[in-house]
């Protein structure tokens, strides 16, 4: 098992393994050194008696049909020591995920040109027949040089135990490299450690409602890429360029890029490399002042000097000082040690609390003049004068007083307020009349469907948060199956050899029935002919995107658990006439079943009599 190899171990008598990169459910990610061609290599190593080991060679026989400059070649794959193992061409430097993770989203130049080079190499693995299958930020790498490389082109899904990958999900991973390299998030169909992007009514935001300043070129690319069928300026791309295949995206995306001198040599210049170890150095002890010996005192000349009690032999004179003896204080500069000493004598008592006097709680009455006033009734003018025993408590503190201490009230005068007590009175009612009329403007154009300042709202530049999806949105269906339908034919057959055309991921291939002279429905040869998806599994269906070539063409949709015979005793789940090539029918209620079938019951008119083509099917669910 791939769990009892370590780091040392030679595998197959030629490649040591090194370090462990990455592992996924039993199986290993190393790198490996090659004894034979002394070279660093990337291994790929599962259990041999694993269901992953045959489609694992079968994946490094078909990446080694692609030729391309980007691609880590495979240069070895075989099984030994009861182990299945491929080996890939190592390369060194930083992969987009980590870019994202360490800098943040990508200048939009740069991010077009990273993802035209990864397109270009995906386009010759698509000629070739061989689709990448996971084609997600990690395996995305820029070495040293400034090169654009792929990873695990073919390997990687088998060792996650993906089915073969489709030409459609790389083209749609294409679009989410571009995403994700403008905004840093994921809206690809394969898993990646990426952030997912945020999404809204089963719709993933475009780039320019995540982060401004994207061209529109590439946010209408990605959301058309990403979201198909979503209408605006991105649907109409598609009527000048071709967005359903990876060349086409690279040469959309190069077109929008221009002359790319000096990009490689800017990307090597960022210093994609490896993590180096950088050791510190020693950090040495501070030096510690030593011990000062602290003289004896001058012997007594008394004839008869007190015995002193026997204190044992002198302990050894000690470098270090004691704890209690006070604080290390360092230097930063020179790194010297000094101390604050500890007092030799206790700190003296602080003096003792003093209890304020007491003060009278009412004064006593004058022996003569008129009645005193409080202090709160009394003005500022009001001076104390006197000499008496009251003038130092309050409130008797102001006023003049007689010399007997009696203190008389001054005529009366006119009261005044604090200095600037007016002005901020007044401050405060003009913010107040200014936010009261900032919020009825406000409110008169929002009540218009404008902005807060007046303007007409931008649908197309709208970023403003949403509140978050109740519930996940379908996804399109990987792995799916097609055969024929046909149980009133004979034989009971409808061109079963085109059938897989209708999922390939290819709306250029279709499957097609045969030519009738007579259309389908009650006065025809026969109710209808159709196809059985098979899904895998069970899955809840949302809905369904349906290419035809040739309208009208008239459907049901069918969904059971079991692979049906005829159709004639089956409810259909949803029923529908497509007049133009491409239609999605949503399925109410998003009911589950692992068999769909796509029923033809009228056929567009052809030269000659009655013909039905289904270029393309996506289920979501």
């Amino acid at each position: 098992m791939p769990s009892s190899i370590r780091p040392g171990d030679v595998l197959a008598d030629r490649y040591r393994l090194v370090d462990l990169l990455a592992e996924s459910g039993g199986g290993r990610f190393w790198r490996a050194h090659d004894r034979v061609l002394e070279r660093h290599v990337a291994l790929h190593v599962i259990a041999e008696d694993d269901e992953r080991a045959a489609p694992l060679l079968e994946a490094a026989r078909r990446s080694a049909m692609v030729h391309d400059r980007r691609l880590l070649r495979v240069l070895d794959a075989d099984k030994a020591d009861g182990l299945c193992y491929v080996v890939n061409e190592w390369g060194s430097g930083d992969s987009l995920d980590i870019m994202l993770a360490n800098e943040g989203p990508l200048g939009a130049r740069r991010a077009a040109w990273l993802v035209s080079e990864v397109a270009g190499s995906i386009a010759e693995g698509h000629a070739a027949g061989v689709a990448h299958g996971r084609l997600v930020p990690e395996n995305v790498l820029v070495d040293h040089g400034g090169a654009v490389r792929l990873i695990g082109f073919a390997v990687d899904a088998a060792m996650h135990g993906l089915p073969p990958g489709r030409v459609s999900t790389d083209v749609t991973d294409l679009g989410g490299l571009l995403y994700s390299a403008l905004t840093g998030k994921w809206p690809g169909v394969s898993p990646s450690d990426v952030p997912r992007a945020p999404v809204e009514q089963g719709r993933v935001l475009r780039p320019r409602q995540l982060r401004a300043g994207i061209p529109r070129p590439l946010d209408a690319l990605c959301d058309e890429v990403v979201n198909p069928y979503a209408g605006g300026w991105g649907a109409r791309l598609r009527e000048t360029h071709d967005l359903a295949t990876a060349r086409g995206i690279g040469e959309y995306l190069a077109e929008f890029v221009g002359d790319p001198t000096g990009l490689a040599e800017a990307e090597a210049a960022a210093g994609h490399r490896d993590t180096e170890t950088i050791s510190l150095p020693a950090i040495t002890d501070p030096p510690v002042r030593e011990r000062v010996r602290v003289p004896e005192p001058e012997p007594d000349l008394d004839p008869e000097p007190e015995p002193e009690p026997d204190r044992g032999p002198d302990p050894p004179l000690s470098t270090e000082l004691p704890t209690e003896a006070g604080l290390p204080i360092f230097d930063d500069l020179t790194d010297d040690v000094s101390w604050i000493a500890a007092r030799a004598e206790p700190a003296p008592p602080p003096p003792p609390f003093e209890e304020p006097p007491e003060r009278p709680l009412f004064a006593p009455e004058p022996a003569d003049g008129p009645a005193r006033r409080p202090r709160n009734a009394s003005g500022p003018g009001h001076h104390h004068t006197g000499t008496g025993s009251r003038g130092s408590f309050w409130p008797w503190d102001d006023g003049p007083s007689t010399g007997t201490g009696a203190v008389v009230a001054q005529p009366d005068e006119p009261d005044e307020t604090m200095p600037g007590r007016n002005w901020l009175r007044l401050a405060a009612v003009i913010a107040s009349c200014l936010v009261l009329l900032v919020a009825i403007v406000v409110a008169f154009n929002l009540g218009r469907g404008r902005t807060p300042l007046g303007a007409v709202p931008d649908d197309s530049n709208d970023s403003r948060p949403t509140a978050p999806a109740t519930s996940s949105a379908p996804v399109p269906l990987t792995g799916i199956t097609a055969t024929d339908l046909d149980p009133q034919g004979n034989p009971p057959e409808e061109n079963p050899q085109l059938a897989g055309l209708a999922v390939d991921g290819d709306p250029a291939t279709s499957w097609r029935t045969m030519t009738y002279l007579q259309n389908f429905g009650p006065g025809g040869l026969k109710d209808g002919v159709g196809l059985v998806l098979d899904l895998g599994a069970d899955h809840s269906v949302a809905s369904v995107d349906l290419t035809f070539v040739g309208a009208p063409t008239r459907y049901s949709l069918y969904l059971t658990d079991q692979a049906p015979e005829a159709v004639a005793d089956l409810t259909p789940v949803a029923t529908g006439t497509a007049d133009a090539a491409r239609s999605r029918q949503t399925i109410d209620g998003s009911p589950s079943g692992r068999y769909l079938t796509v029923w033809l019951t009228s056929l567009p008119v052809i030269p000659g009599g009655y013909r039905g083509a289904v270029a393309e099917v996506t289920v979501r669910g």
